[in-house]
């Protein structure tokens, strides 16, 4: 069973891609730290790039859920923070390029830094693994 979307007449809708909700199907619960936009040898790609940041962080993304044995389509809930909400419109961009079926739930905040002073984007997320 995938997850399914919450709906209704008397929500607002999303300003972004992502659903009001999530119903999460049953299935063993994984937490996923927050993931900057750090390569496999943990040096930061795209520096001063949102683009390229988001698009590495979503692959880390995938990665993470992999290695626990799923996909992007079990996240449930991800939650975004970014350096500039300029930024919001390239981020959902990509975001409907990683997530092509029913999308996570979703939070997104500016934030004033993250670990690495180049960063522009960290997601935690969480899924469900049938």
């Amino acid at each position: 069973m995938p997850k399914e979307r919450i709906t209704s007449d008397k929500l607002p809708p999303p300003s972004g891609h992502f659903p009001a909700g999530i119903i999460a199907p049953a299935g063993r619960l994984v937490f996923i730290s927050g993931m900057l936009a750090k390569d496999a040898s943990g040096a930061l790609v795209g520096a001063g790039d949102i683009t390229a940041q988001t698009r590495q962080v979503c692959e880390n993304l995938k990665s993470a859920v992999a290695a626990a044995g799923g996909t992007l389509d079990d996240i449930c809930r991800v939650d975004v923070h970014i350096a500039d909400m300029r930024h919001f419109p390239q981020i959902h961009a990509v975001r409907r390029e990683y997530f092509t079926g029913t999308p996570p739930a979703s939070t997104m905040v500016q934030v004033t830094g993250f670990t690495h002073p180049e960063a522009l984007i960290e997601i935690t997320a969480i899924a469900v693994i049938p």
